[in-house]
C-alpha cells in the first residue's frame, strides 16, 4: 500500500466489483445465519508456519490468471483485469458475505495481486480506518494448478484457503477532493522505528522495532500467561498502534474498535519511554516500562482477549500450522 508522508492514497475503486460483493447478503440474512440460497460458507483461521493469517472455507474455489505487472504510475487497472477480480469475488463474497459486509474495494498500483477493501467507523471525534487485503499471490506448496501461468501472468489456481491480512488504523484525517476521498492520513503515535545496521556488504540488514512494539503492546493487553503466536492483537504499522482483526464480521469489527481505542489513549502518553527502552533492549517482560505499565492496566481491559486459543497441529504436507478460535464478547 503505497504511503506518503505518512498517507494511505486511495486511486481507484470499481462500483461494478462494490455491488458484486455487497450483493452477497444482507447484514440481517447474515446475523441470522440463513443458508437458503446455498452461497454460505463456514470457515476457520488459521496461521501458517510463516505467520500468514488465512482462513479455511469448507469449499474451494478457482483464482483465475491475473496479470503479474502493472505500470505504478498508472492508477487505473485494465478491464481484463477487473472483470477477472469481479467474478471472482463474486465467489468469495458469497462464500464468507460476513467478512465483506460494508466494505468497499480500493486498487492499489504496486501491489495487483493484492486487493485491498475499506470501512471508516468513528468513535466520539476519532476516525478509524478497517483495512482488509486478499493476498492472491501464487503458492505452490497448497495450491493446485488449473492452467500455467506465464511471465506475465500468474496461473489459475485452485483452493479452499484465503489469505487476508485485516487492521484497525486510527486516523487524524480523511482527505476528501472534489467530494471523493482521496487519501486517509494516519494518525502516527510511533516515531522513527529504524536504528541501525547489521551485516556487512550485501549482507547488510536494517534494524527496525516494530516487530518488538507489537510483542510489547499485544503482551500488555493480553491475559496473564496467555501464549497468542503467531498471533498479535496490537501492532505497529505505519508508525501507528494498529489492531490486528481475526473476528472479520462486520458487527465483531464494531466491538473491537473500543478496545483499540482505549488502548490508544492509555499507551501515547508513554510511547516515547516504551521506544527509548526497546532500542536498547529486545521486549522482555523485565522491562522496566512493560512492569511500570503493566501495574496500571485495569483487568477489563483484557476482558476480549480471554476467549482466544491457539492451537498448533501439523496440515496434510507436515508443515506446522496454528488454528485460532477467538469469540467475541
Amino acid at each position: 500500500m503505497e504511503q506518503i508522508l505518512g498517507e494511505i492514497r486511495l486511486h481507484f475503486t470499481d462500483a461494478r466489483m462494490n455491488e458484486a460483493i455487497s450483493a452477497a447478503r444482507t447484514e440481517e440474512e447474515i446475523a441470522a445465519g440463513a443458508q437458503s440460497d446455498g452461497s454460505g460458507a463456514n470457515y476457520t483461521r488459521h496461521y501458517n508456519q510463516g505467520e500468514d493469517f488465512f482462513l479455511k472455507l469448507d469449499r474451494p474455489f478457482r483464482v483465475p490468471q491475473l496479470p503479474i505487472h502493472h505500470d505504478v504510475r498508472n492508477p487505473r487497472p485494465e478491464e481484463s483485469y477487473l472483470e477477472s477480480l469481479r467474478s471472482l469475488f463474486q465467489v468469495i463474497s458469497a462464500a464468507v458475505p460476513s467478512v465483506f459486509h460494508d466494505l468497499t474495494y480500493i486498487f492499489d498500483p504496486s501491489e495487483v495481486l493484492r486487493p485491498s477493501f475499506y470501512h471508516l467507523y468513528r468513535v466520539g471525534e476519532q476516525t478509524y480506518l478497517y483495512l482488509l487485503r486478499v493476498d492472491l499471490a501464487f503458492r505452490p506448496q497448497i495450491h493446485t494448478v488449473v492452467e500455467k501461468g506465464s511471465n506475465d501472468t500468474t496461473p489459475e489456481y485452485e483452493t479452499d484457503q484465503l489469505f487476508i491480512e485485516a487492521d484497525l488504523i486510527p486516523l487524524d484525517q480523511v482527505m476528501v477532493e472534489g467530494g471523493k476521498v482521496r487519501a486517509f492520513k494516519i494518525q502516527q503515535s510511533v516515531s522513527q522505528t529504524w536504528i541501525g545496521e547489521t551485516g556487512r556488504g550485501y549482507f547488510v540488514q536494517g534494524i527496525w522495532i516494530d516487530r518488538e512494539l507489537t510483542k510489547f503492546l499485544s503482551k500488555l493487553f493480553l491475559p496473564s500467561g496467555m501464549r497468542s503466536y503467531p498471533y498479535y492483537p496490537f501492532t505497529c504499522k505505519y508508525r501507528a498502534i494498529c489492531l490486528s482483526v481475526i473476528d472479520l464480521e462486520s458487527e465483531n469489527r464494531k466491538a473491537r474498535l473500543p478496545v483499540l481505542h482505549r488502548a490508544i489513549d492509555f499507551v501515547r502518553p508513554f510511547m516515547g519511554m516504551i521506544q527509548d527502552e526497546l532500542k536498547q533492549s529486545e521486549f522482555s517482560e523485565n522491562l522496566k516500562s512493560f512492569k511500570e505499565l503493566q501495574q496500571k492496566v485495569q483487568p477489563e481491559w483484557k476482558a476480549p482477549f480471554e476467549h482466544l486459543r491457539v492451537k498448533p497441529y501439523l496440515n496434510e504436507n507436515g508443515m506446522k500450522e496454528f488454528r485460532i478460535d477467538y469469540e467475541s464478547e
